[in-house]
């Protein structure tokens, strides 16, 4: 597998044994901590502890992961409440500094440059700090790990979840994946830590909870887990199959067998042990329910180009139901029936190389006149990001002709997407991605937001939604399951590690473990350009709509330009009435020659009188004809218009640059599946 995985997966090797102590050292090991004062009544009763609740100023909520650090360099951080309980003998009754940091929020610097508050901790007091986010998705609690609301026990707060401190022995795990089954979510996260030796679990661990609505705790409360446990309580290894080294799981689904009972599938791949993570085999895993694990049903070539690897989206094509797998782009996809899935003859890739060949010797399949194609094609793999940046660097493939665009909105910086999840958004009527983004920031941790009017694209122009400062959250995953608001909020969750990030301080608590965010998807910060699409029959006038406005008649559709489909902060609305000689005519807010009765925007873009100064944005400029009885629309230079046609000095407004080929055209054809 390519998604990172940890400490663990690095470390693997065999388990020594434990030591068992006899009555003798046992009374010695407890007379010992006694005379450090740690055991029998060394901890403080909860009404001696100074509580500090740090919040979001925005929202009011406690904001879990943010240090306060005292002037000694003892830190503490907050649990999932967003509480500290402080007790730390010779400073109650004091007046002590406590810096504050967290990812992604911000607190006000003194006069010196240090962002941090005194406060007066006294015994049984309390204080409230508000921090500003910078961060536009919320922090919302940790899913996994020991001592989720570790404070908010200690100060006899109450708690939404019924394991706070400790459940199923999880010290920690490795990325999340997950699927309705039987009613309720059934989650999987990789290689899993536990207190009793550095060397945990290493065949996947399991747990199920009630869906919202069903039992099932509000999402912006939290997750009550029940982990699947073996007899000494911990997570059990549900993937035991035979072979060295770790079993990771991938592609999880649902789909029924031949009776029509629902049964859970799986792909999975067996890891040498070591730190080369090399897979030495590769095949499909299917639950027993009975023995509540999961067993081997099948293998398949581990250098096979292409097979079930990701997050699953339902997609319909037609009439025909189909997984799209997603590591951020969902370029994999076989019909959803179980024998497709288990075949992986039947599995194709998004993709313009011609079938059959590979990404190491490649060969772009074109047409008459040199224009590449995309296509459905199977035995040959997708190109990623990496791999397409590596074809266009030897020469086989221009810059626009990258399926891959995604960048930033306001800067035009490539984002290298690494790993995520993309479904179907109902408010947005778009399919949206949670995105990592490799070596930005940080290495393995920002996380970006995008969106498109089809699984495979154009996914171009996108906006950072949460940030780590030398720190990873991998492998990001949406719950669509979560989705309240009619989609307006959407959850999602990532792995936070010290893993691949430089940093030699893990965070106590957090490390290794995956935390709960949520979006907005309303927020005005992500008022985003969208593809705007030519719907003319011919080149001589332009006839402009949105991908939300576009029937899915299946007709692939050219992008003429990127703007918004929504106002926000300094845009305009921009109208198109059907002009005398044919085509359509575009007017701005304000335009003397404008209509009295004007329908609905067909887009918004940013005023003609302004300055943009953005390296993603151009002028969209009128085009008439000689006679003037034609016109179209451009955002070519003067020197590009055609002939017999004259550019207007003044654009009609600002749009957002296309960087895609004339020839990448979108079939709006794919529907999410219910």
């Amino acid at each position: 597998m390519t998604k990172p995985q940890g400490n663990n997966a690095c470390r693997f090797a065999a388990r020594p044994p434990l030591v068992t102590l006899s009555p003798y050292h046992l009374i010695t090991l407890s007379v010992s901590l006694c005379l450090c004062g740690v055991a029998f009544g060394g901890v403080p009763e909860a009404g001696k502890y100074f509580a500090i609740k740090v919040v979001d100023e925005q929202t009011g909520r406690g904001v879990p992961l943010v240090e306060l650090k005292t002037t000694h360099s003892v830190r503490h951080y907050t649990d999932s409440a967003g509480l500290v309980a402080f007790y730390e003998p010779g400073l109650m009754g004091q007046e002590v500094f406590f810096h504050v940091k967290s990812h992604g929020y911000e607190y006000p610097k003194d006069g010196f440059g240090y962002a941090g508050v005194r406060l007066q901790v006294i015994e049984g007091g309390h204080a409230e700090i508000k921090i500003k986010r910078l961060n536009i998705a919320e922090r919302l609690y940790r899913v996994t790990g020991g001592g989720i609301y570790r404070d908010s026990v200690l100060l006899g707060q109450p708690v939404p979840i019924e394991q706070p401190v400790l459940n199923g022995l999880v010290f920690g795990s490795d990325s999340v994946l997950n699927a309705v089954y039987q009613g309720k979510l059934f989650w999987i996260w990789g290689d899993t830590n536990w207190p009793r030796y550095p060397l945990g679990n290493f065949n996947a661990t399991g747990a199920t909870s009630r869906l919202p609505g069903d039992g099932g705790l509000d999402p912006p409360v939290g997750v009550n887990l029940t982990y699947l446990v073996g007899e000494n309580g911990f997570a059990k290894g549900m993937a035991p199959v035979p072979g060295e080294g770790p079993t990771w799981l991938d592609a999880l689904v649902t789909l029924p067998d031949a009776s029509g009972r629902e049964r859970l599938l799986a792909a999975y791949a067996k890891i040498r042990p070591g730190t080369s993570m090399e897979c030495y085999e590769r095949g499909f895993v299917e639950y027993n329910d009975e023995k509540q694990l999961f067993e081997r049903i099948g293998q398949f070539d581990v250098n096979a180009p292409v097979f079930p690897a990701g997050h699953p989206l339902r997609v319909k094509v037609g009439e025909q139901a189909y997984f799209y797998f997603a590591r951020a782009l969902p370029l994999v996809r076989v019909q959803a029936k179980r024998a497709s899935y288990l075949d992986i003859t039947q599995c194709e890739s998004y993709t313009c190389l011609k079938e059959g060949t590979r990404a190491e010797e490649p060969q772009i399949d074109r047409d008459e006149q040199g224009k590449v194609r995309y296509a459905w094609r199977r035995d040959t793999p997708p190109l990623g990001c990496k791999e397409q940046n590596d074809v266009i660097k030897a020469g086989h493939l221009k810059p626009d002709e990258a399926l891959v665009q995604a960048q930033d909105v306001d800067t035009g910086k490539a984002i290298v997407v690494h790993g995520g999840s993309v479904y179907w958004n109902e408010y947005r009527g778009r399919w949206i991605m949670i995105a990592l983004e490799a070596w930005g920031a940080s290495m393995l941790g920002e996380v970006w937001y995008f969106e498109a009017d089809t699984p495979v694209g154009p996914w171009v122009y996108g906006r950072k939604i949460v940030t780590h400062d030398t720190y990873s959250f991998y492998n990001p995953k949406q719950h669509p399951e979560f989705d309240q608001d009619g989609g307006h909020a959407i959850f999602f969750e990532g792995t936070y590690a010290e893993t691949f990030s430089g940093n030699p301080t893990p965070t106590p608590r957090y490390d290794y473990n995956q935390i709960m965010y949520r979006l907005d998807l309303a927020d005005a910060r992500l008022v985003l350009p969208v593809a705007v699409y030519d719907l003319s029959d011919d080149t001589a006038s332009c006839r402009f709509a949105t991908g939300r406005e576009l029937r899915a008649d299946g007709k692939p559709r050219l992008v003429a330009f990127f703007a918004c489909d929504r106002s926000g902060a300094g845009l305009i609305p921009v109208w198109a009435e059907n002009a005398s000689g044919g085509g359509v005519r575009l007017f701005v807010q304000g335009a003397a020659s404008a209509p009295s009765a004007l329908p609905a925007a067909t887009f918004y873009a940013l005023p003609p009188d302004g300055d943009p100064n953005r390296p993603t944005v151009v002028g969209l400029y009128e085009v008439t004809s000689a006679d003037g009885k034609q016109r179209s629309y451009t955002t070519a230079t003067r020197e590009a218009a055609r002939p017999g046609f004259t550019r207007a000095e003044q654009p009609v407004c600002y749009v957002w640059r296309n960087p895609l080929s004339p020839a990448m055209q979108f079939a709006l054809h794919e529907a999410a599946a219910k």
